[in-house]
């Protein structure tokens, strides 16, 4: 398919003189500059504003990215901007749209009104435009003044991949149009194709299976880019919402963007999902990256963080030669929105684009009446600063809310009458997010904004069926969180940065300590290390040993009883109830019926003790009001960490 384009071109910068990149200032006749500008995983932050904290925030929203791309396009002659996916859901406005004022056939979701505001020419899919629902995700992209293309979610699959019935179009063909070093303009057909993690048939069952299926990424692309070219496409840019992860190809990869960038016909491809930033020295040590050289696979490549943090930049110097263009050199960087500053501040390097602002101001100002309505008091605080070292009461009462809603739901069915025990992992825990990344609601009114910052994800409520044995295997997956440690070792650094604070599952209903001496017997992705480790001890139910034979319902959400986190138990197979409602309409309705509600950590996990051993964690600086009330560990200050978090000290 093909869409005309109107051309992108240098414009004088009316504050003055604006520095053409140099592929612009250098092409030679018969050469362009062609710039291509990547937001990925929105999650609906356009104002940038924290709507949990209920407090604005510099370092994010896409009307502050905004002001970037009117400066970066002005340093282009030709430029192109591409939203990279998981822009639908992933805040307060997102569940307001969703949940509460909804959409009708018609209406102008916030997000794709802000971005036909910025003029953007195309978006693929990620995996979060599935959270609401197929139909709603079809409403929304109706508004969209650019082409959504994804290739690899299909609802009739053919013999190969060209011939699936996709629910979007797999790609687009644009008629653009580039002027070279000459001044002269030239015809130009760029391909866009987009991907999206098959994973979604488990993380959002509910809503796809019967109705859509996913392809394998990479059996996709190679199928689709010959096609490709042979309809005319001189540049192919892959829209992977994929992240950077393993260089050697395996069929249903979550993260397949450096095998993907490998492929012959890509000459540029945009990546994200990972809400991390490439080029970038975190993945120096990643085979296929060249961070230096901004590419995977020797392909151009950018990655621009997450809710509106950076503008991912690929610039192509492109050459005609005869009919047909081909990159000749290429550059890849991700620009940020904010700094962190020395005192831990954060200062915003762009202001907001009014005109962005103005487009969502309305739901903006309803999404805020949204997150502040009361549902019920606490008489302690939540707050998820020792969620990942010490059972924790924001974690504690998401497992409270959804054992009393799994309660209700096994009454009557074959079920009733087993133990019913109770998995939760902090979300908000600081990593990625950064220093003020935390739950942190003070005694006294419980608002629906401080229920979405226990729960940050419109995950449905699940119920698995286990045995004990699957019990035990389920918390030696999430004691992976921890690195080994030598008993009498100083100072060991506790936490494996690689492994993310929403697989770290704590389970309600039994007791366990965790022998840190002991190595993992899985990986950070829950693959099997060693069968014979075994860092969870004393393991009990009721005070006995735990029965390794013995039945038991875990109440969880979609995600991880869709195999979510690879943990053992957790699957379609045992999955026995799937609930209507979302684990945080679960909490509200458990609030509202208890009141006020009186969330106590009771330190139903430990980690054994190790005479002369410590170690250290970071967590947010505010953490200090708390760290002498945290149950089961003892915890003292250790100076400051790195990139704003606060030490911590803990004494095995």
């Amino acid at each position: 398919m093909s869409i005309s384009l109107s051309r992108r071109s240098f414009l004088a910068s009316t504050a003055g003189f604006i520095a053409l990149h140099p592929f612009s200032a250098r092409a030679a006749t018969n050469q362009a500059h062609l710039r291509i500008m990547e937001t990925t995983d929105l999650h609906v932050h356009v104002f940038p504003y924290d709507y949990y904290a209920d407090k604005p925030r510099d370092t994010v929203g896409l009307a502050r990215t905004a002001s970037l791309i009117k400066a970066i396009r002005d340093e282009a002659t030709n430029s192109l901007l591409i939203d990279n996916g998981d822009f639908l859901q992933g805040n307060p406005m997102g569940d307001y749209i969703a949940y509460e004022r909804g959409m009708k056939e018609g209406d102008l979701h916030p997000v794709i009104e802000a971005m036909n505001t910025l003029g953007f020419d195309a978006s693929t899919l990620g995996n979060h435009e599935f959270n609401y629902g197929i139909e709603f995700l079809m409403k929304a992209l109706a508004g969209a003044d650019f082409p959504v293309v994804n290739a690899n979610v299909v609802k009739e699959m053919g013999g190969d991949p060209t011939k699936d019935k996709t629910l979007i179009p797999p790609y687009v063909i644009m008629d653009h149009k580039v002027t070279d070093g000459s001044g002269t303009e030239h015809p130009i057909k760029v391909g866009l194709i987009g991907f999206v993690p098959p994973q979604i048939m488990g993380w959002d069952r509910r809503h796809l299976e019967g109705n859509v299926q996913a392809r394998d990424i990479l059996e996709t692309a190679k199928a689709y880019l010959p096609q490709m070219k042979e309809e005319g496409a001189d540049i192919i840019v892959a829209l992977s919402h994929s992240g950077i992860g393993s260089a050697e190809a395996t069929d249903g990869m979550e993260n397949a963007a450096v095998p993907l960038a490998g492929m012959d016909g890509i000459d540029a491809i945009l990546t994200g999902h990972s809400h991390l930033v490439f080029p970038s020295p975190g993945y120096a040590d990643f085979a296929g990256a060249d961070v230096d050289a901004g590419t995977l696979m020797g392909t151009p490549a950018t990655m621009g963080g997450f809710w509106g943090s950076h503008m991912g930049l690929i610039d192509l110097l492109i050459e005609k030669d005869g009919n047909e263009w081909r990159v000749v050199s290429a550059e890849s960087e991700a620009r940020p929105i904010s700094k962190r500053n020395e005192d831990r501040s954060t200062t915003a390097l762009v202001e907001s684009d009014e005109a962005v602002l103005a487009s969502v101001q309305q739901e903006h100002d309803e999404t805020l009446a949204y997150v502040r309505r009361a549902v019920g008091k606490t008489d302690a605080p939540l707050h998820s600063y020792f969620a990942l070292v010490a059972d924790d009461p924001s974690v504690q009462i998401v497992s409270i809310a959804q054992l009393w809603y799994i309660e209700q739901m096994m009454k009557g069915t074959e079920h009733e009458g087993l133990p019913i025990l109770s998995a939760a992992a902090p979300f908000k825990a600081g990593g990625r997010g950064g220093p003020e990344y935390f739950t942190d609601v003070p005694k006294g009114d419980v608002a629906i904004k401080n229920v979405s910052d226990l729960y940050l994800y419109p995950n449905t409520a699940r119920a698995v069926r286990v045995t004990g044995q699957q019990v035990k295997d389920w918390l030696e997956r999430s004691a992976g969180i921890f690195n080994q440690v030598e008993p009498g070792a100083q100072d060991v650094v506790l936490l494996n940065p690689a492994f993310p604070s929403y697989n770290f599952d704590v389970i309600d209903g039994v007791e366990y300590q965790i022998d840190l001496s002991q190595p993992s017997k899985y990986d950070p992705k829950g693959v099997l290390l060693d069968e014979a480790a075994s860092r969870i001890v004393n393991l009990t139910y009721n005070g006995e040993p735990l029965d390794m034979a013995a039945e038991f319902i875990i109440a969880t959400n979609n995600y991880r009883a869709g195999g979510g986190g690879a943990f053992p138990g957790a699957s379609p197979e045992t999955t026995v109830f799937e609930g209507p409602d979302t684990n945080r309409d679960v909490i509200v309705r458990y609030i509202v019926e208890k009141g006020t509600i009186s969330p106590r950590a009771d330190a139903n996990w430990t980690f054994k003790p190790m005479e002369g051993t410590t170690v250290l964690f970071d967590t947010g600086p505010a953490a200090k009001a708390y760290a002498a009330d945290v149950p089961g560990v003892t915890i003292e200050e250790a100076g400051d960490g790195p990139d704003g978090f606060a030490r911590f000290r803990i004494s095995l």
